[in-house]
């Protein structure tokens, strides 16, 4: 067997996540490389930091394939004065070539999202929760056995890589949970959606402080509940599968190509402190007893 060209391995990517299905938005496809040059390692990452490059390059891989875009905005120099052109150039003198499926990857069957609903114990059949652009975005399914929110939390914590901030759980932990809607990553402006599909707990990320509570309020203290799981981790379920897809594909080409996922967390934050400031009532007036 021998290694494929990098337009070949694009060209697979590409099929698993079509570029013209990523949001109006965003910025997918390859940053950095030649169609020509060889490939025999690939690397996967959610992001394309400078570490993560480094990791990829060390490790002797041929191209990185992260979830994130590296270049998602212009930029007007590639100076390694900057984080983006230290970046690139650290690529470009290793000749890695770098490639990014972001919501592309969102959106396709199987990707990020369904296994973010693997890890919460959803059918591999779940449908999308909501659209963007024409494509599905997210699922929503019912557990097969019904739990309460506290015990989901932990099932959930317990699938998920370990990150410093852990699970941020809005809701009793003794509420019953059935139904659950996901979305990886970014999902605080999809409530009404959730609302719709009848979920007793969304899962998802970055929830901030105004549409979160806001979320809460309208639920009068029920469901549904809320998990913020952080953006890394739930969107870094994705790479196993994506890394071991492409070498099974490229393998039935005649090709040989190994594949590996980054060790590195790229969740920015490090450790967490409790606050131990003045105590407040934990739960609101508006909240479940």
């Amino acid at each position: 067997m021998t290694n494929p060209d990098l337009a070949d391995v694009i060209r697979v990517l590409d099929g698993f996540y079509p570029p013209h299905t990523a949001a109006g938005w965003d910025q997918v496809g390859l940053v950095t490389g030649d169609p020509q040059q060889s490939v025999g390692r690939v690397h996967f990452a959610v992001d394309p930091t400078q570490a993560v490059i480094e990791e990829a390059r060390d490790a002797g891989a041929d191209l990185l394939v992260t979830h994130h875009p590296l270049l998602l905005r212009g930029v007007h120099s590639v100076a390694t004065t900057t984080a983006k052109g230290m970046a690139i150039t650290t690529a470009v003198v290793a000749d890695l070539a770098l490639y990014c499926a972001h919501t592309n990857a969102d959106v396709a069957s199987p990707g990020v999202n369904d296994a973010l609903a693997a890890a919460c114990g959803l059918p591999v059949d779940s449908p999308a929760l909501a659209d963007e652009d024409g494509q599905p975005i997210g699922r929503v399914g019912d557990l097969a056995t019904p739990t309460t929110l506290g015990e989901f939390a932990q099932s959930l914590a317990a699938a998920l890589p370990a990150a410093p901030a852990g699970l941020r759980v809005g809701g009793v932990a003794t509420a019953d949970v059935r139904r659950v809607a996901v979305l990886g990553g970014a999902g605080d402006d999809r409530f009404d959606a959730v609302r719709s599909s009848g979920a007793d707990v969304y899962v998802t990320a970055d929830l901030r402080h105004h549409p979160a509570l806001e979320a809460r309020e309208e639920a009068r203290g029920a469901a549904p509940y809320l998990i913020d799981a952080g953006h890394w981790a739930t969107e870094s379920l994705w790479l196993a599968h994506a890394a071991d897809r492409l070498r099974a594909a490229l393998a039935d080409e005649g090709y040989d190509v190994q594949t590996e996922v980054s060790q590195l967390r790229t969740d920015p934050w490090d450790f967490l402190v409790p606050t131990g400031g003045r105590e407040h009532t934990e739960r609101r007036s508006s909240d479940a007893p």
